[in-house]
C-alpha cells in the first residue's frame, strides 16, 4: 500500500456506495486502503491481493503510537472477513434478482514480521470494484482519513455522488436501512444527534466538502432530509428562506433583513435598518459603496 494517502483514489460503484451495511471505523480504514489500490478501469480477479500495512495505517490517520497498530490491523481485518453487503437490484438485467449478499473479502494471510495483511476480494463484490466506466463515485482517500465517526464515510461518499448538483435529499427509512440503523435509531432526534449531526460536523472539519442540511416533513412526521454541499474551494450558494423560516428564526426584536443576513452569512446584520427588505439593504449598502468610491 502507497504511505502517501494523498496519492491514492477511492473508486466505487454507485451500487456499493448505496448499499446496506455496516462496518466499524477500522474496518472501513482496512477495506478503503484496499480499493484504493485498484485501477477501477482494468480486470481484476478474485487471485489479486492487496497489502496492507499498520504503518500505512498509521500514518493515514497520523498515529504516532504504533506499538498496537498490527494487532489492531489484525482484528479489524479479521472482523471485516465476516462482514457482508446487500446490494440492491444488482444486475439491470436480471430484474428478478432483487437483492444480492456477499462477503466483501474471501480471504487473509498474516505477515507479523513485516507488519502487514494480505486480502482478497470476494468474487461477487469484485464487478463493482473494477471495470468501472460509468455510474462510480470516486474520491480522494486522504479527504476521509480524519474521520472519526462511523457514519461520516458513508455519508461523505452519498453526497460525492451529487457533487455535480450539489443538493441531495434522501428518505429517513431509506438512510437507517441502507446505515443498518433502524432498529438503533427508531427516533429521528436521536438519529441526527448520533449520526448525522457527528457525521456533518466531521466532514465540514476534516474533508474537503461544506455540507448543511435542513428535514422535511410529510403531516407531522419527519421524512426526508435535505442537504445542500459543495467544494470548500468554490463560493456557497445563498440559502433560499421562507418566511416560515425567518419567523422561526428571529430574534427579540431582529428585523427581518438582519435574519436573513445572519442565517446567510452575509455580515448586513448590524447594517439593516428597522423594517428594510433583505433586498433594500443590499441596494443601499450598493449605493453607499458606488458613493464613496466616487468621492475618491
Amino acid at each position: 500500500m502507497d504511505n502517501n494517502s494523498n496519492s491514492l483514489t477511492v473508486v466505487k460503484s454507485n451500487k456499493v456506495v448505496e448499499a446496506s451495511y455496516m462496518l466499524s471505523l477500522a474496518e472501513q480504514r482496512v477495506l478503503l486502503c484496499c480499493i484504493a489500490q485498484i485501477d477501477s478501469t482494468a480486470v481484476l480477479t478474485e487471485s489479486y491481493r492487496f497489502e496492507v500495512t499498520a504503518a500505512g495505517i498509521s500514518d493515514l490517520v497520523g498515529i504516532e503510537n504504533r506499538s498496537s497498530m498490527y494487532r489492531d490491523l489484525k482484528i479489524a481485518s479479521e472482523k471485516l472477513y465476516e462482514r457482508s453487503v446487500i446490494i440492491d437490484d444488482p444486475e439491470p438485467d436480471n430484474p428478478k434478482i432483487t437483492q444480492r449478499k456477499t462477503r466483501w473479502i474471501s480471504s487473509i494471510d498474516y505477515m507479523p514480521g513485516e507488519g502487514k495483511v494480505v486480502l482478497c476480494f470476494a468474487v461477487d463484490i469484485i464487478p463493482y470494484l473494477s471495470q468501472l466506466s460509468r455510474e462510480f463515485t470516486q474520491y480522494k482517500l486522504a479527504h476521509v482519513a480524519s474521520f472519526e465517526s462511523v457514519y461520516s464515510i458513508r455519508l461523505y461518499e452519498l453526497l460525492v455522488q451529487w457533487i455535480s448538483i450539489g443538493q441531495r435529499e434522501i428518505e429517513v427509512d431509506w438512510f437507517k436501512r441502507q446505515f443498518q440503523v433502524d432498529d438503533k435509531y427508531s427516533r429521528v432526534v436521536d438519529l441526527k444527534k448520533r449520526v448525522i449531526d457527528p457525521a456533518i460536523r466531521e466532514i465540514n472539519q476534516y474533508s474537503n466538502f461544506w455540507v448543511r442540511y435542513e428535514q422535511r416533513k410529510t403531516g407531522r412526521t419527519i421524512t426526508h432530509f435535505n442537504f445542500e454541499f459543495g467544494l470548500k474551494d468554490a463560493p456557497k450558494p445563498h440559502k433560499q428562506l421562507t418566511d416560515e423560516e425567518i419567523n422561526r428564526q428571529a430574534k427579540p426584536g431582529e428585523t427581518k433583513a438582519a435574519v436573513i443576513a445572519r442565517l446567510t452569512g452575509t455580515s448586513l446584520a448590524d447594517f439593516a435598518k428597522p423594517g428594510e427588505t433583505f433586498e433594500q439593504v443590499l441596494d443601499r449598502k450598493k449605493m453607499l459603496a458606488e458613493v464613496k468610491k466616487g468621492l475618491k
